[in-house]
């Protein structure tokens, strides 16, 4: 609206949101109404709330004589100043994140350094570690612990033959020294702190041309044996791929504030979804990350059902179908790619293993933990919350 403030796309979304509420069924029509709109009590009152986050209970500023002035009392005349313009990185910042304390500040650049900044009125740099001597290609991504005395650092490893991984770091904020580095792959996967002393990292594993299995690592952040390069681990999950897509930007959210019985899924519930989901979580029995080659028999026999006959079928069976097929007996009616996506699922129905009951916290002061990523079943691009 001329003379109003300039809207960010959140709130011209909103407004939009509000004209479509209002049954408006053309262009000619949203200009018509635009300038009622615009000076809306309610609509401004909503947006005002909406926008700055601010409880319903904060009453409206007794100067303001309307909540559209309000609004641009707050949007256009309260300054934005810069206070310090921070050169010391001399290629792309990709990231930055606070400490818990909010008194540091950690910087990510394609220069392949993380910068540890000090958060006063003076910004003032307290350390920098250049990740290059390492075959890091740039760092991407940091995390501070919960008590801040620990930095994770993810970045891009440049391996063999120009391959890109991932690599994690750990930094200690007492001395600033490099404690370990664990390996991230993808390096998409970023990593992230489970709690002061333990970050979640990845592995991937082809099975087929687009189907594979992530794998998600627990790592102990001090080593306790004297190489930086070999990693305390705990392997925490095993998750199948379909369609070329891979786990990504795993987080771990504490939701213990939150929980509600009404927001909660019923556990029950949730076995029941598990079973049937095309991205269904399996374990192959193994802790160590040289046994994954050699994948367990499970001992209950595993009933499965081929797409090509109807029928239902053992292992046995199915190893006899696998036989079969790769011997020209048998030709299913389906691509390469759909053959190996089924293969993939019904490898995985064999072996998975469903959470064991007994394992489930108990301790009604303990912490409820979720992870968090992104995934997806249908194609490459991640679009779905895992």
């Amino acid at each position: 609206a001329r003379g109003g403030p300039v809207l960010p796309d959140s709130v011209l979304y909103e407004i939009f949101l509000y004209l479509d509420h209002v049954d408006v069924l053309s262009v000619g029509l949203v200009c018509q109404q635009w300038h009622a709109v615009a000076r809306d009590e309610f609509l401004w009152k909503e947006l005002f709330y909406r926008y700055y986050r601010i409880s319903r209970e904060v009453p409206r500023h007794p100067a303001a004589v309307s909540w559209y002035d309000e609004f641009q009392r707050l949007y256009d005349t309260i300054p934005c100043v810069e206070v310090q313009a921070l050169k010391e990185h001399n290629d792309q910042v990709l990231h930055l994140s606070f400490s818990h304390s909010g008194s540091l500040f950690a910087s990510c650049s394609k220069d392949c350094t993380v910068k540890i900044w000090s958060n006063e009125l003076d910004i003032s740099l307290q350390h920098s570690s250049n990740m290059r001597p390492y075959n890091w290609s740039y760092t991407q991504f940091s995390q501070f612990n919960s008590d801040d005395s620990l930095l994770l650092v993810s970045g891009v490893f440049v391996g063999p033959h120009n391959s890109s991984s991932g690599e994690i770091a750990v930094i200690s904020m007492e001395n600033f020294t490099l404690l370990s580095r664990v390996r991230n792959k993808p390096y998409d996967v970023f990593g992230c702190w489970l709690n002061e002393t333990n970050l979640i990292s990845g592995n991937l594993h082809r099975i087929g041309r687009i189907t594979s299995c992530s794998v998600l690592w627990l790592n102990n952040a001090f080593q306790g044996i004297e190489s930086e390069n070999v990693n305390v681990v705990k392997r925490l999950f095993k998750i199948q791929n379909l369609n070329a897509s891979t786990i990504r930007t795993v987080m771990v959210a504490d939701c213990s504030w939150y929980d509600s019985p009404d927001l909660l899924l019923d556990y029950e519930e949730q076995l029941a979804a598990s079973s049937t989901s095309t991205c269904p979580v399996f374990d192959l029995g193994s802790d160590s990350e040289e046994e994954e080659a050699k994948p367990r028999q499970t001992t209950e026999p595993a009933v499965q059902e081929l797409p090509d006959d109807g029928g239902v079928m053992a292992e046995d069976g199915l190893q006899q179908f696998f036989d079969d097929l790769m011997e020209g007996r048998v030709k299913p009616a389906m691509t390469e790619t759909e053959l190996e996506t089924k293969v993939a699922e019904l490898f995985v129905r064999n072996r998975t293993k469903l959470p064991e009951l007994n394992l489930l916290p108990t301790d009604s002061n303990s912490k409820t933990k979720y992870l968090i990523f992104t995934t997806g079943c249908l194609t490459y691009s991640p679009h779905q919350i895992g």
